[in-house]
């Protein structure tokens, strides 16, 4: 199972295929991704545990366990925990390609492109 480590948490992912990839992702807290867009994907995010702060084409909004929040291809998002307690979301990507390198960062806090 792939598991990456990344300044904000970490994740894995839990099925890869040519339609379809699922990631299980941890934000710890105080942490959030970078802002950004996809070209050729779009994610569901399905809180599991604790609040998730989306903020999806400017609008931010709180998210809380059993939520899902629906991001459409090129939707500017990002999401971020709040809280003390630890955040888990479930990520389903659809679209044509699930790669990293299909992240287009607009603003992030770890200077990465």
């Amino acid at each position: 199972m792939e598991h990456d480590i990344r300044p904000w948490g970490q994740y894995w992912v839990l099925e890869d295929t040519d339609t379809h990839k699922v990631k299980r992702i941890e934000v710890n807290p105080g942490g959030r991704l970078s802002y950004q867009y996809h070209h050729k994907r779009a994610e569901a995010w399905t809180m599991v545990e604790g609040i998730g702060r989306i903020t999806l084409d400017g609008v931010v909004k709180d998210y809380h366990a059993g939520e899902t929040a629906i991001i459409p291809l090129g939707s500017k998002h990002r999401i971020e925990n709040p809280t003390s307690e630890k955040l888990v979301f479930i990520e389903v990507q659809h679209g044509t390609y699930f790669g990293e390198d299909d992240i287009v960062r607009i603003e992030d806090d770890y200077n990465r492109k």
